[in-house]
């Protein structure tokens, strides 16, 4: 064991085997612990069959990948051995049914532990069954009390009635004695944090960010890896007073969450790459018609169908291109999970303040990875800000008529909720002039188009100003710096820990406001870089496109993962030590050890 306690597990089996609920009960029995934890699985676009590998995480130090090393592993069937058993080093532990699965050469110091299933559980009709077993096995390699795990059980299975209650408790101490009797345990004991943490998805954050910034109208039509948003606002709408409406595609979607913002109401709707890319004529309307909505892209593996259950950050031009003509807009891509939920709040205000629509970039890595949170970091009553939004009548009409779209000298126009004595107007996707008379409807005219164009890019002169810059992590005068956006945060920071112990001076510029772009204060920072090698999921460098764009930057070197799994620690530094020695401008490409 490492100085800090830092353990990873993985169960691989096929759809159907029940992988989830035995990662879901062993994730909250170390939360809470009070451990960090960090989980991802790989899974297929497959009710039954295929393969699924779950690797779940924990440390006393704050985590944000599934690491490098594996020192458990759990095989609910033959594929998995044959797969994974090789990934397996000194100090570690396979357990199997050994009715049915038959190990192969393991490794120097792995220790195989076989459970008669049949035996252990008194049927030939093992099913579910060897999850629960395995489970009680673990409890003993871990040294954790089988009492531990059947409080979980009991929480688990509760609603399901006493009887399955002690039969998988049983069952659990079943598998529990058998190690006892049978498996060397882990040396050393499992840490215990200060404090329990509480577990949850970046899905979660991203809706729990929504609800407490104030949405209460949310619209989506299912499209994995977005799914999750909407399971979490049904599950809450009627105590958090949120309309929630599945509907029938993501045109009709984004059509609604911009009606219900139109009349006041925050309103919110998440999607994947396909999805959005139908609602991007009416994230157009949003900003002719200059009304707050927030669109949430996560981002999978693309294009068309792509890879629906893998992860990618192919959507960023998307984004940048979303819908014709020019018009402003936020894009914002957070970086973990409690980021994704602060963001929320944010982005909220913004488009609320600035009229216009907003873009939150997530990818599947982020939305469905389990993560754990320590709720005291979670503020749930943030600062709100409305903008200039009239809400009452306040005199105007007769005399005093209301622009909708007056030409301000700031660009933003006070917004009327509809229905306000005195403040009649139009709301059209055509132009429109300071009393929202459609310019078309006549004759076009070229000198109310070009103010009303001028007056909505006003609004954006200073927007950068308001949003807090990245910054650079690290010594200011390392060898190399990195860059990345979005979710790469996660894996760039704990692979600054391996890059420093090998000797390499490594800092980190992680970005994650794309629009707007903070140009002077990168261009500052990266200026001054002796080598800067470009971090994304994504096989074209779309990121590095867009920052050679705005700055004139060129990176030294380019570190890409495209095949559908995120980057690893050792991905990242592999891949920095190579380019270190090269010195024109190259990329690196990870080699994914295991097909999962």
């Amino acid at each position: 064991m490492a100085d800090s306690y830092d353990f990873a597990f993985a169960i691989g089996g096929e759809a159907g085997q029940g992988i989830a609920t035995p990662g879901d009960t062993m994730a909250r029995i170390f939360v809470r612990r009070g451990l960090h934890l960090s989980a991802y699985n790989a899974f297929q676009s497959i009710i039954r069959g295929g393969h699924i590998f779950l690797t779940v995480r924990v440390s006393e130090e704050l985590i944000y990948t599934h690491g490098d090393k594996l020192d458990l592993l759990l095989c609910l069937n033959q594929d998995t051995m044959d797969r994974h058993l090789r990934l397996m080093g000194p100090g570690s532990a396979v357990l199997y049914n050994s009715d049915k699965i038959t190990p192969g050469d393991a490794g120097e110091g792995t220790q195989l532990c076989g459970l008669p299933i049949g035996e252990l559980t008194g049927t030939t009709r093992t099913g579910l069954n060897q999850n629960t077993v395995a489970l009680g096995a673990m409890m003993h390699l871990l040294g954790i009390g089988i009492d531990v795990l059947e409080g979980s059980l009991s929480q688990q299975f509760q609603r399901k009635g006493e009887a399955v209650v002690n039969e998988n408790v049983k069952v659990a101490r079943a598998g529990f004695e058998y190690a006892v009797k049978n498996f060397t345990p882990y040396p050393g004991e499992v840490a215990t944090g200060p404090k329990p943490l509480a577990l949850w998805s970046g899905n979660d954050a991203l809706a729990m960010g929504g609800a407490v910034a104030g949405v209460k109208f949310y619209a989506a039509y299912p499209m994995s890896p977005s799914t999750g948003v909407l399971h979490w606002m049904a599950t809450n709408a009627r105590n958090l007073g949120i309309m929630v409406r599945q509907v029938e595609d993501e045109i009709a979607v984004a059509n609604m969450v911009i009606g219900a913002a139109h009349t006041g109401t925050r309103a919110l709707c998440a999607t994947s790459g396909g999805g959005f890319a139908l609602m991007t004529e009416a994230i157009g309307a949003a900003g002719m018609m200059e009304i707050p909505s927030v669109f949430i892209n996560v981002m999978r593996a693309g294009p068309s169908t792509g890879v629906p259950t893998k992860t990618e950050q192919g959507d960023l031009w998307q984004a940048l291109g979303a819908s014709q003509g020019d018009f402003q807009r936020f894009i914002v891509a957070p970086l973990h999970t409690l980021d994704a939920f602060n963001t929320m709040a944010e982005i909220f205000n913004l488009t609320d303040r600035y009229q216009c629509p907003g873009i939150v970039l997530s990818d599947l890595l982020i939305s469905e990875g389990r993560y754990s949170v320590d709720p005291d970091y979670l503020n749930m009553h943030p600062t709100i800000d409305r903008g200039e939004l009239i809400t009452e009548s306040n005199g105007a009409g007769g005399d005093t008529p209301y622009n909708r779209y007056a030409n301000t000298e700031s660009g933003i126009s006070p917004r009327a909720v509809p229905g306000v004595e005195g403040h009649v107007h139009v709301v059209a996707t055509d132009e429109h002039d300071e009393d929202s008379r459609l310019v078309s409807d006549e004759f076009t005219n070229p000198h109310i188009r070009r103010m009303m164009v001028e007056k909505r890019a006003r609004k954006f002169d200073g927007v950068v100003d308001q949003i807090a810059p990245p910054e650079l992590e690290g010594p200011a005068d390392a060898d190399v710096t990195l860059v990345g956006w979005g979710s790469t945060y996660m894996a760039i920071t704990d692979a600054l820990k391996l890059l420093e112990a090998r000797g390499v001076r490594v800092n980190y510029l992680p970005i994650k406001w794309i629009v707007p772009f903070h140009v002077e204060q990168i261009t500052a920072v990266l200026s001054a870089a002796k080598k800067i090698i470009i971090i994304e999921n994504n096989h074209s460098g779309q990121f590095a496109r867009y920052l050679r764009g705005e700055t004139g930057i060129t990176a030294n070197g380019h570190i890409h993962k495209y095949d559908g799994e995120p980057f690893m620690p050792h991905h990242i530094v592999d891949g920095v030590v190579d380019l270190m020695e090269k010195k024109e401008a190259e990329s690196y490409v990870p080699y994914q050890e295991v097909v999962v």
